[in-house]
């Protein structure tokens, strides 16, 4: 596959995928989140590849989450070969693959982009990330593992309190709740999360492959209600109450919600 949304590549026993479109905040279409499946697998298929990076480009975005200027525009996040939006592929990718990955959040890092690091296996942030939930001011949500698997990770009542509010968090309070594992200086985030990747080179592939199955293992009943859940935002992604967070988000504007009440 060509590359265009994204950036794969590999050195010392470690590949770095780069979401790449920073005049979005790298907030991904169905072409990006295509190629981003696409690099996952192909890091899981080369033997040489002991540990994955993932990041986006420039320093104000880890990413967006999906593009709803994009959608305002087409109607849709966009085409792909396949023709299917398959985010919830590319959670299972990032959870199945047999080797750790390590979420370099450069940015803000914000609702479909929020739960991309929550899936990752952990996570390295700089002093400037910023996290937090979108989705009811846009008419969406992710009730899969970005919210059944976020309060495993933060637990119940903060997890209530990320989605419910759409508020967005500093990175020390990231960091205090147990949403990423270090807060490093920006410039030397990237720097930091090779440092990570390095240790991992040298430890027992098939041993980390099982530990990363068997931590799996306890939250896989997510992925039943995961299905479900992306059945139902695709149909009210076509609603007007979906329509009317989307429009106001491209209009910079507060959304009014008063009539679907």
């Amino acid at each position: 596959m060509e590359y265009g949304d994204i950036r794969y590549e590999t050195q010392d026993s470690v590949a770095t995928i780069t979401i790449d479109r920073p005049q979005r905040l790298n907030a991904f279409t169905g072409r990006t989140v295509e190629e981003l499946i696409h690099a996952f697998k192909c890091s899981w298929s080369d033997r040489s590849v002991a540990c994955v990076i993932l990041t986006g480009a420039g320093e104000r975005a880890f990413c967006a989450g999906g593009d709803q200027k994009a959608y305002v525009e087409t109607g849709s996040y966009g085409a792909s070969e396949t023709g299917l939006f398959e985010i919830e592929e590319l959670h299972h990718v990032i959870r199945n693959i047999p080797k750790p990955v390590i979420a370099a959040v450069n940015g803000v890092a914000i609702g479909g982009g929020h739960v991309l690091h929550i899936v990752c296996d952990v996570t390295l942030a700089a002093e400037h990330a910023r996290f937090g939930q979108a989705g009811p001011r846009v008419g969406s949500f992710d009730a899969g593992f970005g919210t059944a698997y976020l309060a495993r990770v933060v637990g119940e009542k903060r997890a209530r309190e990320i989605w419910f509010f759409c508020r967005q968090y500093d990175a020390a309070t990231a960091l205090e709740w147990g949403l990423v594992n270090k807060v490093v200086p920006a410039e030397q985030l990237m720097d930091e999360a090779r440092a990570w990747a390095a240790e991992v080179t040298a430890l027992s592939p098939t041993t980390l492959r099982f530990l990363k199955m068997s931590f799996n293992a306890d939250s896989a009943q997510v992925a039943g209600q995961q299905r479900l859940a992306f059945e139902a935002l695709e149909l009210i992604g076509k609603t007007a109450e979906a329509e009317e967070g989307r429009t106001a988000f491209a209009e910079k504007r507060p959304p009014d919600f008063s009539k679907f009440r």
